[in-house]
C-alpha cells in the first residue's frame, strides 16, 4: 500500500493569501485601489515575456489572410474564461467559508486570482510550440553537442535538461528576479498545475497534476517557501497537492483549446461548418436554436457558437468545481474537470477530430519539423561554443568566440570551469532560446548557419 504523507486539508483563508515572495503580509486592498491579484494581472500584461506571446504560434502558422489565434490571444482568452470560472467559484467560496468575506475576499478576488494565472499559463512555452518543448528535450537527450554536458551536472539536473518543460519554464520566469513580477503565492500556486520536480521515485498515472513537472530543481526552494505559505501539504516524498483553483485554471485552458482550435481549424477549411456544428451541438443542448444562424456569415456563426458553447461549459466546470472542492484541499481529489463534466464526452470527441484534421494538418506538421531543424541548430551552435571554451579550451575558435558574442549582455559568462556544475550555465542558454519567439528564432538560425547575411 502506498504511504501519503498528506496530513489533513488544506484552508482556503492560507490558500488566499496575497503575500509575495520578499514581501511581508499586505492588505488585499492596495492604495490604488487595486487588490494585490488585480495588480499581479497588470504586472503579467505589462511584461516582455507575456508581449512576446504576440509572435508565438498557438497551433497553425500565421496567414496572410484569415485569423488565427497566437500565444498571446489564445491566454487572453484563457484569462478571461479563467476569471469567469474563478467568479463563479467564488461565490460558491465565499458562501460556505463567512471567514473568507471576513479577511476582504470577495468572489472578484478569487476570478483575478484565475486570470491572473491563466494569464501566464503559456508563458513558458518556447518557439514552435510543444514542439519546441521536444527539441530542446532531444537536443540534450540524443545530440552529440547536448549530451556532452551529461557528466558534469548531477542527476536530477539533467532530468531537467533531458524533459523540457513550458511549465517548469513558466514557474522559473515568474519567480525570476530578472523579469520582477514578484506575483502572489495564491497566483504562482494556480499557475503550477504540477507540483513536482523532474526526477521522482514513482509516478501516480491515476493523479493528473503527476502527468508532467512544475518546476526545475533549482526552482525547488521557491516551491517549497510558496507551499508552506499557503499550507499546500505534499502527497507523497517528492510531490504536493495542487492548489484547488489550478483545476480551474487548467480547465480555461481545455475549454479555449478544444473549441478555439476548432475554430481556427473551420476557419483554415481544415474541418467543414457543418462538422463543427455537429461537434458542438451536445454541448450546447436545447440552447442550440438553427433560427439564430440564418442571414449570417459562417465566421458570424462560428463567433456566436463559441460564446455558446463556453458559457455552456464555464456553467458546469464552475458545478463541478463545487461539487469536488472539499476533496480538492483533502488531496482526494485530482482530474481534469473537463473529462467529468457532462459534456466530458462531446470535448473528447473535439479533441479526436482536432487531432486527425487540425495537429495533424500537413501546414501544423511542417512547422514543427521547421522547429525541430531551428531549435537544435542554435543549440548546438551555442552549446558547442560555451563548451569548448570552458571545457574544451584548445577547440576553442574564432568562430565559436563570434558566436559568445551574440549571447545577451548579461548572460552569465563569468564563474564557469572544469570543477564548477554548469547547470546554472545551462540553464541560462536554455532561457535566451526558449524565451525568443518564432520569428527572432527563425532569423538568428539563418544568420548563424550562413544562410542569410545581415544587410543582404
Amino acid at each position: 500500500m502506498k504511504r501519503f504523507l498528506f496530513l489533513g486539508m488544506m484552508k482556503w483563508e492560507r490558500l488566499l493569501a496575497e503575500g509575495r515572495f520578499g514581501d511581508g503580509p499586505k492588505p488585499i486592498a492596495s492604495e490604488q485601489g487595486r487588490s494585490e491579484f488585480e495588480i499581479d494581472y497588470d504586472r503579467v500584461i505589462f511584461s516582455a515575456p507575456f508581449r512576446n506571446l504576440q509572435d508565438k504560434t498557438q497551433v497553425f502558422p500565421l496567414p496572410d489572410q484569415a485569423f488565427v489565434h497566437t500565444r498571446l490571444t489564445h491566454s487572453l482568452e484563457v484569462s478571461s474564461v479563467g476569471r469567469s470560472l474563478g467568479k463563479g467559484a467564488g461565490e460558491f467560496l465565499v458562501n460556505k467559508f463567512p471567514v473568507l468575506q471576513k479577511q476582504g475576499i470577495t468572489s472578484s478576488a478569487i476570478g483575478s486570482i484565475v486570470a491572473a494565472a491563466a494569464l501566464t499559463h503559456d508563458i513558458g512555452n518556447p518557439p514552435f510550440g510543444h514542439a519546441g518543448e521536444e527539441a530542446i528535450s532531444d537536443f540534450f537527450r540524443l545530440h552529440q553537442d547536448g549530451k556532452l554536458w551529461e557528466r558534469h551536472v548531477r542527476v536530477d539536473q539533467w532530468a531537467d535538461l533531458i524533459n523540457f518543460e513550458g511549465n517548469a519554464q513558466g514557474f522559473r520566469m515568474l519567480v525570476s528576479k530578472q523579469f520582477g513580477l514578484k506575483l502572489t503565492y495564491a497566483t504562482l500556486a494556480a499557475f503550477t498545475k504540477y507540483p513536482r520536480p523532474s526526477l521522482i521515485a514513482q509516478r501516480d498515472i491515476a493523479r493528473k497534476s503527476q502527468k508532467k513537472y512544475g518546476f526545475f530543481i533549482n526552482q525547488l526552494t521557491d516551491f517549497e517557501h510558496m507551499a508552506e505559505v499557503l499550507g499546500i501539504e505534499k502527497i507523497s516524498g517528492d510531490c504536493w497537492v495542487r492548489h484547488p483553483l489550478a483545476f480551474l485554471v487548467e480547465a480555461a485552458d481545455d475549454i479555449c483549446y478544444s473549441i478555439i482550435d476548432l475554430e481556427d481549424g473551420c476557419t483554415m477549411g481544415l474541418v467543414s461548418f457543418e462538422e463543427t456544428l455537429e461537434l458542438l451541438k451536445p454541448i450546447l443542448g436545447q440552447k442550440f436554436d438553427p433560427a439564430k444562424l440564418k442571414d449570417r456569415t459562417n465566421t458570424q456563426n462560428l463567433g456566436v457558437l463559441r460564446a455558446l458553447t463556453i458559457g455552456q461549459l464555464i456553467r458546469e466546470t464552475v458545478e463541478v468545481f463545487a461539487q469536488y472542492e472539499e476533496n480538492m484541499r483533502k488531496g482526494n481529489f485530482d482530474k481534469a474537470l473537463t473529462d467529468i463534466i457532462p459534456s466530458a464526452k462531446a470535448l473528447a470527441e473535439i479533441s479526436s477530430i482536432s487531432v486527425k484534421k487540425i495537429y495533424r494538418s500537413k501546414v501544423v506538421l511542417e512547422k514543427e519539423a521547421a522547429g525541430f531543424q531551428v531549435l537544435e541548430g542554435l543549440l548546438s551552435v551555442f552549446s558547442k561554443a560555451l563548451y569548448h571554451h570552458y571545457y574544451h579550451q584548445e577547440s576553442f575558435s574564432g568562430q565559436d568566440k563570434s558566436i559568445l558574442r551574440l549571447l545577451p549582455e548579461d548572460f552569465p559568462m563569468k564563474g564557469w570551469g572544469a570543477e564548477v556544475n554548469p547547470y546554472p550555465l545551462l540553464r541560462a542558454l536554455v532561457d535566451y532560446i526558449s524565451g525568443m519567439t518564432d520569428k527572432n528564432a527563425l532569423n538568428l538560425y539563418r544568420k548563424v548557419k550562413g544562410i542569410a547575411l545581415p544587410g543582404v
